[in-house]
């Protein structure tokens, strides 16, 4: 196993997290940012408000992009695990 295989595998791994975590954490981003927005207009205070709007609005993303993201994660383990023999030699 040759160091640029090594550093190919934990770029191609680095791109496959950013790929899978990029729904559910932009989807808190922009859920957060509506919900602070209406929290400084109405001047409500309350830090636990955004708190279930992220929770209901991930769970509808998850739902939506679940399939997607296990069959990402599936085919990257799969390729990993068929290429292990000829990263060993």
């Amino acid at each position: 196993m040759t160091p640029e295989s090594v550093i190919a595998f934990g770029q191609q791994a680095l791109h496959i997290a950013m790929l899978v975590g990029a729904p559910l954490l932009l989807t808190a981003l922009a859920v957060g940012l509506l919900v602070g927005m209406i929290q400084a207009a109405t001047q409500i205070n309350e830090t636990t408000l955004s708190f279930i709007p992220k929770l209901i609005a991930m769970a509808l993303v998850m739902i939506v992009t679940g399939p997607w993201m296990l069959r990402t994660l599936v085919q990257f383990t799969r390729q990993l695990i068929e290429s292990l023999p000829s990263a060993v030699r």
